[in-house]
């Protein structure tokens, strides 16, 4: 595959301090690429310099196989005007949305009917038909956004950079628009680099996840890879895979591991050596809450524990409940799922998971 965009030993720094340090990444051509880390983990500043928005205090950024690590001006502009930058506010003129998707083509000197014409059919693709004439100040946030985009595609960029455009949207509203936003990137090949806090944002719009945390690189990847496999235990909580327990591998035979941890031993899929110390991740939607006179009953799940409730909390329309085992875990459950088993803080309950939902990961 074709790369695009491919930096190599990047790093900027303000007033001394070093916020980004990557060796080396690609933005292949046609995918949708995802910067996924937490606030101040060097998302944007890496998007800016991609962009050429700002230099890099060293390092090397190649654009369609040439070095735009330092162009300045004109050069740099050129170079820009084949890409194009979305951000959290649409930055949309105080005028009509025909004007507002237009204005790329005219500084690039489009001709009137052609102008026209690509303006027509970048409002229909994001649902805008028969908004021409409307002003922007009368439209929703959802509508906003959708403008924005349409102004960005209407120029047909070789890549369009995205800094969390969909952040401050409602939840319906947003998922409708990353659903949307991704099927008209992948129908048009469009290449995209896409940045967000957000997990589930970055397993729904992308191809392939770059996880930042301190400017540094930490695990890139599918987004299956990304959440199923966690290299380390930072990406691991940050994908959601809460449940984080210490312990020390026992056994391990025909893939299949036994690791010790506080008040029992844990079974994994797995293939460590015995004596190692590791950490086991659990997603809380793979953890059952049972009654405690069940949890001993043939099933299929390999690891079964008593526990009693410390915590209950309600998170429409779902649960979240805190059994100690006597090490702690999450389970998500659905509200039903609760008063039907009339879970409360302080009763005993029967806990299940299956071997194969257990990561096992390196200390």
């Amino acid at each position: 595959m074709q790369s695009i965009v491919e930096a190599s030993n990047l790093r900027k720094a303000y007033e001394g301090k070093v916020v980004l340090d990557i060796e080396h990444l690609s933005v292949e051509a046609g995918e949708v690429l995802v910067f996924l880390g937490p606030s101040g983990a060097g998302k944007s500043v890496l998007l800016r310099l991609l962009n050429l928005l700002e230099p890099p205090t060293s390092g090397t950024i190649m654009f369609r196989g040439k070095d735009t690590s330092h162009l300045a001006g004109g050069r740099a502009l050129e170079v820009r005007r084949r890409m194009v930058m979305l951000f959290q506010d649409p930055l949309l003129f105080k005028t009509s949305v025909e004007n507002n998707v237009s204005f790329g083509l005219g500084v690039r000197g489009v001709e009137r009917p052609v102008i026209k014409r690509r303006v027509d059919e970048a409002l229909e693709i994001f649902s805008l038909s028969g908004f021409n004439d409307k002003e922007v100040y009368t439209l929703s946030g959802g509508e906003s956004q959708r403008v924005a985009l349409a102004r960005a595609l209407v120029i047909e960029p070789e890549v369009v950079f995205l800094d969390e455009p969909f952040s401050d949207l409602d939840v319906l509203i947003r998922r409708r628009l990353q659903s949307e936003v991704r099927g008209i990137f992948k129908e048009k090949g469009l290449t995209s680099v896409f940045v967000t806090h957000d997990h589930e944002e970055a397993a729904r719009m992308g191809d392939r996840i770059i996880v930042l945390n301190q400017g540094r690189i930490v695990q890139g990847g599918t987004p299956k890879r990304i959440f199923q496999h966690p290299e380390n235990e930072f990406v691991a909580r940050f994908v959601g895979m809460e449940n984080l327990i210490a312990g020390k591998v026992i056994s391990s035979q025909d893939g299949l591991d036994e690791v010790s941890v506080e008040g029992g031993v844990i079974e994994a899929v797995a293939d460590r050596v015995a004596g190692e110390a590791v950490t086991l991740g659990l997603r809380p939607e793979d953890v059952t809450l049972l009654p405690a006179d069940e949890v001993q009953k043939p099933e299929s799940s390999r690891n079964a524990f008593l526990g009693k409730v410390v915590d209950v909390e309600l998170v429409d329309p779902v649960a979240r409940v805190t059994v100690d085992c006597p090490f702690p875990v999450v389970s998500v459950i659905t509200r039903r799922s609760l008063e039907e088993l009339g879970i409360e803080e302080g009763m005993t309950v029967g806990v299940r998971f299956k071997a194969t939902a257990v990561h096992v990961m390196g200390e």
